[in-house]
C-alpha cells in the first residue's frame, strides 16, 4: 500500500471515508462545511453501518488480511458507537 499515489482510491481508504462520514453524523467531528459540530443523526449513521456490513459480506474471501482486519475493526467500533448513541438518544415514551 505504501507503494500506491496519493490519490489512488483504495479499499481502505473507502471504508476509512465510509467510517469518518458516520462519526461526522454521530456528533463526533466538526461539519467541515460549516465547522461545527452538528446534532446526531443515528438515521444516517445507521445507514452507514449496513452499507459497510454489506460490503463486508460482499467482500468475503476477497481482501487482504490488512484490509479485512481494517473493516473488521471499523465495524465492531461504530457499532459500539451506535449502541451508545442510542442509549443518549432522548426516548419517546408510547402507551
Amino acid at each position: 500500500m505504501a507503494d500506491e499515489p496519493e490519490d489512488e482510491v483504495t479499499f481502505m481508504g473507502f471504508v476509512l471515508s465510509l467510517a469518518a462520514t458516520a462519526a461526522l453524523h454521530f456528533g463526533d467531528m466538526p461539519n467541515p462545511q460549516t465547522g461545527r459540530t452538528d446534532p446526531p443523526n443515528l438515521q444516517a449513521a445507521s445507514h452507514l453501518i449496513d452499507i459497510l456490513a454489506v460490503l463486508e459480506q460482499k467482500t468475503r474471501g476477497n481482501l487482504t488480511a490488512e484490509e479485512r482486519s481494517v473493516l473488521d475493526q471499523v465495524l465492531y467500533e461504530l457499532r459500539l458507537r451506535y449502541v451508545d448513541a442510542q442509549k443518549d438518544a432522548p426516548r419517546i415514551i408510547q402507551p
